[in-house]
């Protein structure tokens, strides 16, 4: 069963120096999974493409008994906004969730709560083995990068879309909770992954 966590609403503040670009987002609260998805050894699942996430989100909402959030259609994928159903996190509530509403770049010092390049060893590790953040969210930095459901820049880069945190082989200065990332949906790589989000005001909760 997945372990979500509740996740408060609020204010958030986004940038991307590279496009130029800087907007805010008001967050309704939502929830969000304590760690990445895992395969049985608790290690995050990785090789996953964006198509592959949306789809294993929707397998994840049937075997709950869940409306689905997403329909898809070949290479297009709706969301439909008011289903209960397991969907990826925006890139705002991902990193509102990261920071635990802070502006911080870290939750802490990064040996202490990320694998990466200088601690990982060159591989993903089981999740939570590392001090979570102020809202018990493990691996949100390091270990994998995150899809989220977000376009980055479609008037330049097409249907790319967003991944968040940082990997066990990024170096530090690419392991925090601004930094962007972007690739064609069908991307898939040894450390990238994704961790489930749900709505509040449709969930059901326990």
């Amino acid at each position: 069963m997945l372990d979500l966590v509740d996740v408060p609403a609020g204010l958030l503040f986004l940038r991307d120096d590279r496009l130029g670009k800087r907007w805010h987002v008001n967050l309704p609260a939502f929830r969000l999974a304590r760690v990445p998805l895992t395969d049985a050894d608790g290690v995050p699942v990785t090789g996953v493409s964006w198509y592959d996430a949306v789809a294993l989100c929707n397998q994840l909402s049937r075997d709950a008994g869940l409306p689905v959030a997403y329909t898809v259609n070949a290479d297009r994928v709706d969301w439909d906004r008011s289903s209960p159903g397991f969907r990826l996190p925006t890139e705002a509530e991902w990193q509102h969730a990261c920071t635990a509403g802070t502006p911080s770049y870290r939750y802490g010092p990064i040996d202490e709560i990320a694998w990466y390049a200088g601690n990982s060893g060159g591989c993903a590790h089981p999740v939570g083995g590392l001090l979570p953040n102020a809202w018990g969210l493990h691996d949100m930095l390091g270990n994998v990068w995150e899809w989220c459901w977000d376009l980055y820049d479609p008037s330049t880069y097409g249907d790319y879309r967003i991944f968040r945190g940082g990997g066990f082989a990024d170096e530090e200065r690419s392991v925090g909770s601004t930094v962007r990332r972007r690739s064609h949906p069908t991307f898939a790589i040894e450390d990238l992954g994704f961790r489930v989000a749900q709505s509040v005001a449709v969930s059901v909760l326990a």
